[in-house]
């Protein structure tokens, strides 16, 4: 027999009984054993206690090439790993691209326009991840452009969202025109997305600003929003040799708390192709690793930074590595 570990949530669907043994299938959730009615198919949320007003996450930079889009869909398969019933947004009207690293281009009827026109409910824009019952997508239409975007639909939307999911991912496209001020403009955190160049660091720093000054919390005279930093395609080759900043001046010149250092890796473009998040590769991908560890750093776990030194070269050297 097997125990079934499965969450507890405020949901008619789910029942606390402690601990039993069954033939269903097994989730495990802090080592609090737990059990579904068995009539019902989707999987609920475990963080029901999720506040309402830290629910909405940004993915931004303002440059183009950074990994937004890569980042969010780890981000958001990350979270729903770990047990969060999350949703995943495409911002980018007319360029959408984040069901690709998803595998569900072909899967979508309809999309965020049609949602905000309400020509559909949301449960029929909402594309359901295969390999994540608690991951679903709302994708960006391909024919409209930004102008599209309409703040009562958006805050409708999001409102909405938040009724039905612990996390919302606003994948942000480049720039600070009407799709990357949208998906700004609602959020309660923010992910500032940034490659070690300056160009990069610069219009980081700009959308910084924007966050700052004209987000819904910064005109309402709110809490700020909660920002952190995520440093892409890094490599500690080229820092050693003088070629790419530092993570420390990185830091310096932006000025906020760091959640993640993402190598460079061969992996994610990969990933991408397959139509796949690269936090869903094994423990040999580096790239992989970094996405969970800020995955942990993120839910606020105190997780040590990795992959800041250069790789060991030397045949001698790699065998030397293994041991430490």
């Amino acid at each position: 027999m097997i125990k079934v570990l499965v969450p507890l949530v405020k949901s008619s669907n789910f029942t606390f009984v402690g601990q039993r043994t069954s033939t269903a299938g097994i989730y495990n959730f802090n080592n609090k054993f737990y059990t579904t009615n068995t009539n019902t198919s989707p999987i609920g949320s475990v963080a029901s206690t999720v506040p309402r007003n830290r629910k909405v996450i940004v993915v931004t930079s303002g440059k183009g090439g950074v990994g937004k889009t890569t980042t969010s869909a780890s981000i958001a398969f990350g979270l729903a790993q770990k047990g969060f019933k999350t949703c995943v947004i495409d911002f980018d009207i007319g360029l959408r691209n984040l069901d690709i690293h998803f595998g569900m281009e072909r899967r979508i009827v309809f999309d965020f326009i049609n949602l905000i026109n309400n020509d559909c409910k949301l449960n029929q824009a909402l594309v359901k991840d295969r390999r994540n019952p608690n991951l679903f997508l709302l994708a960006a239409s391909q024919t409209k452009d930004k102008t599209a975007l309409k703040m009562d639909g958006v805050e409708r939307v999001l409102e909405e969202l938040r009724d039905n999911f612990d996390y919302i991912v606003c994948d942000s496209p480049a720039g600070i025109e009407s799709g990357s001020h949208h998906a700004m403009f609602w959020s309660d955190i923010a992910i500032i997305t940034t490659n070690p160049e300056l160009s990069s660091l610069r219009d980081s720093d700009t959308m910084l600003g924007i966050i700052a000054s004209k987000s819904k919390r910064a005109l309402e005279n709110k809490e700020p929003v909660d920002v952190s930093l995520l440093i892409t395609r890094y490599s500690p080759e080229r820092v050693a040799s003088g070629g790419m900043l530092s993570v420390k001046d990185i830091q310096e010149n932006l000025g906020i708390k760091l959640l993640g250092i993402i190598p460079e890796s061969s992996d994610i473009l990969d990933c991408t192709n397959l139509g796949k998040p690269t936090i869903t590769l094994d423990d040999n991908s580096d790239a992989a690793e970094a996405y969970r560890d800020t995955i942990d750093r993120f839910l606020g776990e105190n997780v040590p930074f990795r992959f800041l030194e250069p790789k060991p070269t030397g045949i001698l050297s790699k065998l030397m590595s293994k041991f430490k």
